[in-house]
């Protein structure tokens, strides 16, 4: 693999180039469409993803892109830039500043290149394989929590856990001590930092998860699916992050029990 500083100075230019583009359309009364799946979609998710890969075509027109709104180009090469233009578009268009653009970078589909960037708080985390993650050029870490019963969970929302995943997010919130909802992929970042400690998602997207697998990881904390295999571009999108490795384990413990 190769020196990933380079790609590092890209994904700045990147989040650098998509803060203006949802700063314009934050709080605005911006057209909502509603995609295949029900989920919605505006014009800042398309004009910020579209910003993106015109840098990325013009500095690396080699590498493959992996996009929420525009799909999949080149997919056939080592490093695939895995792009979610606005994560939390429903927190986008209500005006509440928990959504975040996910830049990753993944080698062999491995994700080893992260950021999570919140324009409107001025807040970026960097998570790069090997290195220490950051929040706005500080090094940040994890806190620890050796249990579920000590932990502050996050989920996106209950009513997406359906059918065995309905019985795994029962069990996990009933157990933890301080359930939380709704900051999509804030919820990592806020798990990287050392203010929360676990997250339970289901049905994710590569697009949705592998900017966060470096961040959290480059903070001492641990993601995996729900057997607590690594997070590849494959991977099914059922999705468990900790920031300590015991409480990681409690939760795949928990969720295998409840869906035996």
């Amino acid at each position: 693999m190769e020196d990933l500083e380079p790609f590092l100075t890209i994904a700045h230019k990147l989040a650098d180039a998509a803060r203006p583009v949802v700063r314009k359309y934050y709080r605005t009364p911006v057209a909502v469409d509603v995609k295949a799946d029900d989920s919605p979609v505006t014009i800042a998710d398309r004009e910020v993803e579209r910003t993106m890969r015109e840098i990325l075509g013009a500095e690396l027109p080699d590498h493959g892109i992996l996009g929420e709104e525009y799909g999949r180009e080149n997919m056939d090469a080592d490093y695939v830039w895995v792009l979610d233009p606005i994560d939390g578009t429903k927190s986008f268009i209500s005006g509440k500043p928990s959504f975040a653009t996910l830049i990753a970078l993944c080698h062999k589909g491995k994700p080893v290149l992260g950021i999570i960037d919140q324009a409107i708080t001025d807040e970026r985390w960097v998570g790069v394989m090997g290195q220490a993650s950051t929040m706005n050029g500080t090094e940040i870490s994890a806190r620890d929590c050796e249990d579920l019963k000590s932990a502050t969970f996050f989920t996106t929302a209950p009513e997406l856990f359906r059918g065995d995943a309905a019985k795994a997010y029962d069990a996990v919130s009933t157990k933890c001590r301080v359930p939380m909802y709704g900051v999509d992929a804030y919820a990592y970042g806020l798990t990287a930092l050392g203010l929360a400690d676990t997250v339970v998602e289901t049905g994710m997207q590569a697009y949705d998860f592998c900017a966060l697998v470096p961040v959290v990881e480059g903070a001492g904390g641990v993601m995996s699916d729900w057997s607590g295999n690594p997070l590849t571009m494959e991977s099914a999108g059922d999705v468990i992050a900790s920031g300590d490795a015991r409480c990681h384990h409690d939760v795949l413990v928990t969720i295998k029990a409840a869906m035996a």
